[in-house]
Parts: C-alpha cells; sequence; structure tokens
C-alpha cells in the first residue's frame, strides 16, 4: 500500500535527498516519493523561488554545490571534515594526482598541507580555482564544455586527454555507493568522464558519507573492486563496512 505524503512533508524529504546527492533527477525523486514528475517539478519550483535549491534541468542541485559568492555549509558538513582528514594522509610529494568536485573534495582541498609539493589535475573548474590556495601545487585543468549537472568538463576531448595520462592516486566523491552495485550516477555525462578518470588511474579513492552507501542510481560507474580506497566518517571496523572489506577495496 502506497503512503501519500502532504505537499510540506514531500518537500522536506526532497531537500534531503537533494543535500544527500548534491544533485539528483525529477525521475528519481518521482520514483522515491511514488509521485508523478509533473508533482516534484513543481515542488522543486517551489523550492527554487524560496532559495533552498538550485532548479537545473531534469533535476535539482543543492546550493552547497552551486558555486556562490556567498559560502554555503555543505549537508553533513562534519562527516565530510573527518573524511577529509583520513583522505589527505593519501598525498605524498611528487604525487600526480587527479581530482573530480563536490562538497567533500572542497573540504578535502582545505586540509592539503601548504608545504606539499605535487601536482594535481581536475576537470572540474570550482576544483581548480580553491587548489590555488595551495603555493607548492602545479595545477592543471582539463577542460571543455561544462556540465551544468556535475559542474564537470565532458565531452569526447576531455576523455582523450585522460586517456593521455597515468596518475598515481584519483580523488572523487560519488553520489551513491553500493557493495554489489558499485558506484553509481543518474548523468551519462558525468559516468563517462569518472569511467575516464578511473580508467587514467593507478589508484582510487572514493570519498563517501555513510548515508550515501548502500544505494544505487540508474547508471554505472565502476565495480567495487575498481576502486582502491573507501574513505568514509566511520570507523574502519563499523559493521556498516563489512560488505565492503575483504577484496582489493581498503577502508579507511
Amino acid at each position: 500500500m502506497s503512503v501519500v505524503l502532504l505537499k510540506e512533508s514531500r518537500k522536506d524529504l526532497i531537500i534531503n535527498q537533494v543535500n544527500l546527492h548534491t544533485r539528483i533527477t525529477l525521475t528519481e525523486l518521482a520514483s522515491t516519493l511514488n509521485v508523478s514528475e509533473d508533482t516534484i517539478r513543481r515542488d522543486i519550483n517551489d523550492l527554487a523561488e524560496e532559495g533552498k535549491l538550485i532548479k537545473i534541468r531534469g533535476g535539482a542541485m543543492s546550493k552547497a554545490y552551486h558555486y556562490s559568492s556567498q559560502p554555503v555549509e555543505s549537508y553533513a558538513h562534519e562527516s565530510k571534515r573527518i573524511i577529509a582528514e583520513k583522505a589527505v594522509t593519501l598525498l605524498k610529494d611528487g604525487m600526480l594526482v587527479l581530482m573530480g568536485g563536490g562538497t567533500t573534495i572542497r573540504e578535502f582541498i582545505k586540509l592539503i598541507p601548504d608545504e606539499l609539493k605535487a601536482t594535481f589535475l581536475t576537470v572540474n573548474p570550482l576544483t581548480a580555482v580553491e587548489l590555488l590556495d595551495k603555493p607548492n601545487l602545479e595545477i592543471i585543468m582539463i577542460g571543455g564544455p561544462i556540465s551544468r549537472y556535475s559542474q564537470m568538463a565532458v565531452g569526447g576531448d576531455v576523455y582523450q586527454r585522460l586517456s593521455e595520462v597515468r596518475v598515481d592516486l584519483c580523488i572523487m566523491g560519488t553520489n551513491a555507493l553500493d557493495a554489489k552495485e558499485g558506484l553509481t550516477d543518474s548523468n551519462w555525462e558525468t559516468v563517462q568522464a569518472k569511467k575516464a578518470m578511473i580508467r587514467a588511474s593507478d589508484k582510487v579513492a572514493i570519498l563517501a558519507i555513510s548515508e550515501k552507501m548502500n544505494s544505487v542510481m540508474s547508471m554505472k560507474v565502476a565495480d567495487l573492486r575498481e576502486i582502491d580506497y573507501l574513505v568514509t566518517e566511520l570507523s574502519a571496523t563499523s559493521s556498516m563496512l563489512a560488505p565492503y572489506q575483504g577484496g582489493k577495496t581498503r577502508v579507511l
């Protein structure tokens, strides 16, 4: 038996899903909330007018993920700070590092030591700008058309350039992670960009708050066996992480 949610309760759940995944499609929200896409579209229009999210083509984006001159604290900020503290231990002088974008990546960048000497490549323009605060890093932006969905450079030229490099470490976030289904997303261009990033890397680290675990979206990015490090805010001995243990992936 389906449960019909009142409009305000439905809007609260939409905000939660948008903040959790940073961006989400109308189709996914309609399926999750068991209502029509037209209903979701009207709710998103209302929430955008109220300043609670950013309306994008085919869905919605968290205000914390969208560029703004006014700082907005990200969802689950403390969890993301813990993840960043763990992930920064993977960095070493002389590394060639490939990075994505997102609110967890922003926390990670803040904690990169000023004395670190390394080269960072990114397909995300906001990541490139934020890395400029680190005085000893060389920063290379792999450019192309920018996806409004993911704020990443996408397209054939980007994938070709990524195929011509081999980096020591790739660090990226994810919209959904499951022990069986691996990394998934809901945007074709974003999926192709992330696949190209993984192929270009000797090691891959995924930064994810635990709320994104055990969730699946419509398009496959990678199997869990392609991931070398899974970094969450949880203790490595947490029972929630048990399904992700035991294979190639090291849980931090």
